[in-house]
């Protein structure tokens, strides 16, 4: 087991722990949204779950988890392994074990919050009553009713 791996453990428990939002967190959540849209999608780099956790330490700071997965894989295939080496069977394995229990509903979700989509967007954020997310295809918009999972930020 690497060190990054190692100190997931560590990493959990303060990511789960921290949930005060900063001052201007609306301003950041809406220029992060604007950027994406310019840039092109890349595994391990700026994909699903980089966007929705990078987005959720520049609103509510915390650790970097990112760095667990950043830059370990450039594929779909990659990704899945370096997930199962992190002991994460799914995507809402990995978000339960990072954020802690999701919300009752998907509904209660409210702008900044991350979120799991079903469409194969993987995690985004809430922005009211859609999502957004980073997909191979880009910057991606879905219904909140598309997502299965929330969790507060």
């Amino acid at each position: 087991m690497t060190e990054v791996e190692e100190t997931a453990v560590v990493v959990t428990a303060a990511v789960v722990n921290q949930t005060t939002r900063r001052p201007g967190w609306e301003r950041i959540l809406a220029e992060a949204i604007e950027a994406a849209h310019d840039r092109p999608f890349r595994w391990g780099r700026h994909d699903c779950a980089t966007f929705a956790f990078d987005l959720r330490r520049a609103i509510a700071g915390g650790h970097e988890v990112t760095a667990l997965w950043r830059g370990r894989y450039t594929t779909a295939r990659g990704a899945v392994r370096v997930m199962r080496r992190l002991g994460w069977t799914s995507l809402e394995a990995a978000g339960r074990d990072l954020l802690g229990e999701p919300l009752a509903s998907v509904h209660l979700a409210q702008r900044g919050d991350l979120v799991l989509a079903d469409t194969g967007l993987g995690f985004g954020v809430c922005l009211g009553a859609r999502a957004a997310g980073i997909a191979p295809s880009g910057l991606v918009l879905v219904p909140i009713s598309a997502c299965a999972l929330a969790w507060r930020v």
